[in-house]
């Protein structure tokens, strides 16, 4: 079994009504929570790596960590993303390494020059055989190598969507609905605008949608960081139950990655509170891989409907 393409998963997704998971990783209890995950879920699942996790891990050491996740879990779909790539240089080298997807984030330049710049990427993945996502509209908020300004995020323009993808030969489109990067994502009440959903979608009806920015950002994960000595104070997330609506209203993939981080620093924390002795890096990385394992399995059965979906 190898890594798959996006694509019979997307298919599936948008047939079925349900949405899948892609999940930032950057080292190996990441990689191994999330997949062991999906194969207590049987759900299909997308592993994903930003430039800056790229530069962390180093992109070889990524990729066999990923092909070991394969062997080890034959049965389970599992593609291999770029999440956010900045340039076709970036692109051209994870298609090279052997990525089944990449991501070409243009939203910070106008609209015709990211279709040109987006037309770039899908020309040269296309012709390896890889799939490509592109994004229209800004999203808010911090994660990694991306910082956009509350003031400046933009909603996703339905007629521009429509345009984008005829233009550029996209194979899925990650769009602005009111979410955003990082743990602070909404000041007051949490709010999406599911009616730009329904019109891409009655307009773009056979192209995958993608959400960015979509941790729960789970409250006892934020409680218990806190606890055991963290200072995580009001961060807020999408709710589940907005998610579970985005997955079953014609979302194909939700990106997490903060609900991740939050798992893993809450369980490292509470080992070094409740043990000040422990220095044996296995000690805490084992129970924050669980608990990272417990959110995966918790998002793909109980949120985006991706269980048994394999």
């Amino acid at each position: 079994m190898a890594l798959v393409t996006t694509k019979e998963m997307f298919e599936k997704s948008m047939k079925e009504g349900f949405a899948i998971g892609a999940f930032n990783v950057n080292n190996m209890e990441l990689i191994q929570a999330i997949v062991d995950a999906a194969a207590e879920q049987n759900s299909p699942v997308i592993l994903q790596a930003s430039s800056s996790a790229i530069k962390y891990a180093k992109i070889n050491y990524l990729m066999k960590m990923v092909e070991a996740a394969v062997e080890e879990h034959p049965n389970i779909p599992i593609a291999m993303h770029l999440d956010h790539g900045p340039d076709f240089e970036t692109c051209k080298m994870c298609v090279d390494a052997g990525f089944t997807s990449v991501m070409f984030d243009g939203s910070k330049y106008d609209f015709e020059e990211n279709i040109r710049l987006t037309k770039e990427v899908v020309d040269y993945a296309h012709a390896h055989g890889v799939v490509v996502e592109a994004e229209l509209g800004k999203l808010a908020g911090i994660e990694d190598d991306v910082n956009v300004a509350a003031s400046d995020a933009i909603y996703t323009d339905p007629a521009q969507a429509e345009e984008f993808v005829r233009r550029t030969g996209v194979d899925s489109l990650a769009i602005a609905i009111g979410t955003s990067h990082g743990a602070y994502k909404f000041k007051g009440e949490a709010k999406l605008r599911f009616d730009i959903l329904k019109e891409i979608k009655i307009r773009i009806p056979n192209t995958p949608i993608v959400l960015h920015g979509a941790s729960t950002v789970i409250p006892e994960l934020v409680e218990m960081c806190n606890k055991y000595g963290g200072n995580i104070p009001g961060a807020k997330g999408v709710p589940d139950e907005m998610l579970h609506e985005a997955s079953v209203s014609g979302v194909s993939k939700i990106n997490v990655d903060t609900d991740l981080r939050l798992a893993m620093t809450a369980g490292i924390r509470k080992v070094f509170v409740e043990d000040p002795s422990a220095f044996d890096p296995r000690k805490y990385l084992k129970p924050a891989r669980e608990l990272i394992q417990q959110t995966v399995a918790h998002k793909m059965k109980d949120v985006f409907g991706s269980a048994n979906k394999a």
